[in-house]
């Protein structure tokens, strides 16, 4: 079936890293541009990071700009996001989801259609 799965998750403390990662079944990702977004308890899902089916271009929010990294291994049909520095504000529920474009600004959630569950990421000391 098709799905997006998303390993990596879990506590780390402030200043810490972790690493995200989406992974795909059912379909290839190097189609499709790639995009995690996150959501904090009563909040609104906010855009984070995409990348682009050929892996050519990033574009990251400004908040973590600097300490995120996306990337892609499309023969692995796997992409990822590096989060280094955290910070207990990146506490979160992050999703990837894929989608047509990633463009030169903050990818928005209506712009990806396929979306994984969710993994949950927790900074605390």
């Amino acid at each position: 079936q098709l799905q997006l799965v998303e390993p990596g998750g879990g506590l780390v403390q402030p200043g810490g890293s972790l690493r995200l990662s989406c992974a795909a079944s059912g379909f290839s990702l190097d189609y499709y541009a790639i995009g995690w977004f996150r959501q904090a308890p009563g909040k609104e899902r906010e855009g984070v990071s995409c990348v682009s089916s050929s892996g050519g271009f990033a574009t990251y929010a400004d908040s973590v700009k600097g300490r995120f990294t996306i990337s892609r291994d499309n023969a692995k049909n796997t992409v990822y996001l590096q989060m280094n520095s955290l910070k207990p504000e990146d506490t979160a529920v992050y999703y990837c989801a894929s989608g047509y474009y990633c463009l030169g600004y903050v990818p928005t959630a209506g712009e990806y259609s396929f979306w994984g569950q969710g993994t949950q990421v927790t900074v605390s000391s």
